[in-house]
């Protein structure tokens, strides 16, 4: 996003960088970042104020630094709340003030983008040595680290691969174990799973659980709901930059108004039972299409089972019928009324 780098070049082309990673910001991945940390959604004239402070600023982790805290300061001046309190609870997690040379703070931060960010002429191991020695000075604990990250994302037998060897799934495994291998607490991991097998996928999934499990802390963003669900045990539902839903998967479910969702197949369906199940108080919506009927249900208990004495009275024959609770998926679309987008 031109926030982070290594070192100084040329500062006309920086500062253009600066400038295009903060229009970036307004609406993509660290512009809901920053909205999280400061407790409140970022405007544009705030964006706005910043960007003089952002053009003046060296490139590097200090950027990000200033400003979360300038947009912290901005959100004071306009009267918002928990700012202050977002700012606690990272210093919560991380255990140090935060200031422009608090160096402990970025080698306890570790970032995943949804771009893999490698180089081509380094093999899979040279790659996650590098940036693992970013923090980690010591060489046998660093060589411990990488053959740690190595195993956890299953590349042991591509380690002296270069990346162009390497298919999608792959890169994206190096890609998160150049980010994790200097064991952070805080990690922030960016759509991992994107455009990946389902093998590579599954990897990573099992992967990042094990992070979790060991005690780090992550933030994890997808528009993949069934993965929130394996993962999360708190949740942020954003919807064009601003906070719609939070708070626990159970809880987020209970917002949805859905009690249960049962789906039927039957080739023998009669138009006017469709009306009637449409028209019982309990019932949210049933649609018929494709030799399917879909029921949702608000409330009511043994649905399932009343069902069944009702198509057999009404003489409807059933192939398959099966129930489920509601998903992160539909408590999105209840909330939104309409369908996920990039």
């Amino acid at each position: 996003m031109g926030f982070f780098g290594f070192g100084k070049k040329n500062k006309e082309k920086e500062q253009e960088k600066m400038k295009t990673g903060l229009e970036k910001t307004r609406t993509g991945f660290w512009g809901n970042i920053l909205n999280t940390l400061t407790g409140s959604v970022i405007d544009d004239d705030m964006y706005d104020d910043l960007e003089e402070q952002l053009i003046l600023a060296d490139v590097g982790g200090e950027v990000a630094v200033r400003l979360v805290d300038k947009l912290r300061d901005r959100v004071h001046e306009k009267g918002l709340k928990t700012g202050e309190e977002a700012a606690d609870a990272l210093r919560d997690i991380i255990a140090e003030e935060m200031t422009p040379d608090a160096y402990k703070i970025k080698r306890d931060i570790g970032v995943i983008f949804q771009e893999v960010a490698v180089f081509e002429e380094l093999t899979v191991y040279e790659n996650i040595d590098y940036f693992c020695g970013l923090y980690v000075k010591d060489k046998q604990e660093r060589k411990k680290d990488i053959e740690d990250a190595i195993a956890l994302v299953g590349l042991d037998e591509f380690r002296k691969y270069y990346p162009k060897q390497l298919s999608g799934g792959l890169l994206r495994r190096l890609n998160i174990a150049c980010g994790i291998a200097h064991k952070p607490k805080l990690i922030f991991l960016d759509e991992p799973t994107v455009a990946v097998d389902p093998q590579s996928r599954n990897n990573i999934l099992d992967g990042i659980r094990k992070l979790r499990d060991d005690g780090a802390t992550i933030c994890y963003t997808t528009h993949y709901m069934e993965e929130v669900e394996i993962l999360c045990d708190r949740i942020i539902i954003l919807d064009r930059g601003k906070i719609i839903a939070q708070g626990t998967s159970d809880e987020l479910k209970a917002l949805a108004k859905i009690e249960e969702k049962v789906t039927i197949e039957t080739k023998h369906f009669k138009p006017e039972f469709l009306e009637k199940l449409q028209a019982a108080p309990n019932v949210d919506k049933a649609e018929y299409a494709d030799h399917q009927l879909v029921i949702t249900y608000k409330s009511g208990k043994n649905n399932v089972a009343k069902l069944i004495e009702e198509l057999s009275a009404a003489g409807i024959t059933c192939n398959k019928i099966f129930s489920e609770r509601p998903t992160l998926n539909d408590v999105f679309l209840e909330l939104t009324g309409k369908e996920l987008r990039d």
